[in-house]
């Protein structure tokens, strides 16, 4: 088992402070096993309900008479499949010395999930999980491929973990499927599986690109109204994500899409039909494949949430893959897929323009960080599992 103790801390913290703590992830990417660790350290009670088990769902027939009496942690999970519990969880978030704290998984962002922030705002903290960070996985894997490995199969544990390359194969196509015909429909979105499989096929086509909606509506014979429909359903159950473009107000012609990449770097490339790491190589979208697995790792070792991430382009040709704009520092993040990458106009004129405090090449490779211009690094990827790496404040 590869520990994740980032959040286990983080969720504590949590739950030191409000009364309701929900984590949240697309299915199958730890949440339960990451629940289970928690409450293994609690020093009081614990009780965990699966919704979707049928002897918990009986218990919860009655949830007032269940969960009123629970002192400690109560665990409750898959909780998207209950919407009718979070008023009830408000009546007991508020009540006087807070005799326990609820922990309530989802797999559906908030969104989705109205009732959770309408019901709840005030009293819940979101913590969102994604799949297996490098910094995690380098705790524990010291060999020199694992980097490759973890790019081609994706951050899903049983994905990365299977005992080889055709299972991994096989869970994630089992994945894609059951989140068509099962998942979804749990969620109350009732869509033809086939359609929207389609529609996802084309999108890992156009990952790493700026969005087109109205070509993708046209390929599939709907409206701009309802593939737009199709992709907020993608992304609220973190499917996929999308970067906006910022603007510099300087009268360039700027990029005014969003940009959109497939979450998961192994869902990515089931998609695409990419089987192995020779033919990831050759295939056409391997440096966007590459970008995006990186573009969601450096989010996850800086932390940064929604309002602070964007990327720029310009119509001439400038462009940066990733801006992360905190407290007044720009950051820029420009990914290659080489081992020795080079400054380039591109790099220069973002740098400039943009009034960068600092600008992170990332390539493929090891070895330490190196200089290659004033104000610009070049950072081998694989320092994105060293604890100690940090970009400059």
């Amino acid at each position: 088992m590869i520990p994740r103790t980032d959040h286990i801390s983080r969720l504590l913290e949590g739950l030191a402070h409000f009364p309701v703590v929900a984590m949240l992830g697309p299915r199958q990417v730890g949440k339960t096993t990451l629940a289970r660790q928690l409450a293994s350290d609690w020093p009081g009670p614990v009780k965990h309900f699966d919704l979707e088990d049928p002897d918990d769902q009986a218990r919860l027939s009655d949830p007032s008479f269940a969960l009123r009496s629970l002192t400690g942690l109560v665990i409750l999970d898959e909780i998207q499949t209950r919407p009718d519990l979070f008023p009830l969880l408000r009546v007991l978030a508020d009540r006087p010395e807070v005799p326990a704290r609820f922990l309530i998984l989802g797999s559906a962002a908030p969104e989705l999930m109205r009732q959770t922030s309408e019901s709840l705002a005030g009293r819940v903290l979101f913590h969102e999980i994604d799949g297996l960070a490098l910094v995690e996985i380098g705790t524990v894997r010291s060999d020199n491929n694992w980097l490759d490995e973890r790019w081609l199969r994706g951050g899903f544990p049983r994905s990365l973990l299977a005992h080889n390359p055709a299972a991994s194969r096989a869970w994630r196509e089992a994945f894609i499927r059951t989140y068509l015909e099962r998942d979804l429909p749990q969620l109350g979105i009732n869509l033809p599986a086939l359609t929207l499989r389609r529609f996802w096929t084309m999108l890992a086509h156009y990952h790493g690109q700026t969005w087109n909606g109205s070509e993708l509506a046209r390929s599939l014979g709907v409206s701009d109204k309802t593939v737009s429909r199709y992709l907020d359903i993608l992304e609220g159950t973190y499917m996929v994500f999308r970067l906006p473009p910022w603007h510099t107000n300087l009268g360039k012609r700027e990029v005014k899409a969003q940009k959109v990449y497939i979450a998961d770097s192994g869902i990515l490339h089931t998609l695409l039909s990419v089987t192995g790491q020779d033919e990831l190589l050759a295939h056409p979208k391997c440096g966007a494949s590459w970008e995006g697995f990186l573009v969601r790792e450096i989010i996850r070792r800086t932390g940064a949430g929604r309002g602070e991430l964007f990327f720029w382009s310009v119509h001439t040709g400038a462009e940066l893959d990733l801006l992360i704009h905190r407290d007044g520092v720009r950051l820029g993040f420009e990914i290659k897929l080489t081992r020795s990458p080079r400054v380039t106009h591109s790099m220069r004129s973002a740098r400039d323009t943009l009034a960068l405090h600092h600008l992170y090449v990332f390539c493929h490779g090891e070895g330490d960080p190196w200089p290659l211009a004033e104000g610009i690094t070049v950072v081998p990827a694989i320092n994105l599992a060293l604890p100690q790496w940090k970009p400059l404040p």
